[in-house]
């Protein structure tokens, strides 16, 4: 199971590393990214990834305008949006552009566990 995970803040890169982790993928099979120019180049580089954790919110790319990047060119990758933007508008915005499950931020070990279990063991 290969991941990228993307997000503009290092601590939350390393706490979703830490989840993903307890989940059984060890640390060398998911990658990490800084916003969606980065992700976007290592997406292309290593296009073997089985899932995308991407942030909304980030400088250069935005996480949307990754997913609408991805799914031009994958629409079968399973996207999770991992975000502060809770509004019901954010989530069917974010919907439409191809993600497959969305977490508001704070959210907790279980709540990712449960969002991505059936993505990993799936």
């Amino acid at each position: 199971m290969r991941i990228l995970i993307v997000d503009d803040s290092s601590t939350m890169r390393r706490i979703i590393g830490n989840v993903v982790q307890q989940l059984g993928v060890p640390k060398e099979d998911f990658d990490e990214a800084e916003d969606g120019v980065v992700a976007w180049k290592l997406f292309q580089d290593n296009n073997n990834y089985d899932v995308v954790l991407t942030d909304w919110n980030m400088p250069n790319m935005n996480g949307l305008e990754l997913v609408k990047t991805i799914r031009a060119k994958d629409k079968k990758i399973p996207i999770v949006m991992i975000t502060t933007e809770g509004g019901k508008g954010e989530v069917i915005t974010a919907l439409k552009a191809g993600v497959n499950n969305y977490i508001v931020k704070p959210f907790s070990a279980e709540i990712l566990k449960e969002k991505l279990d059936g993505l990993v063991k799936g």
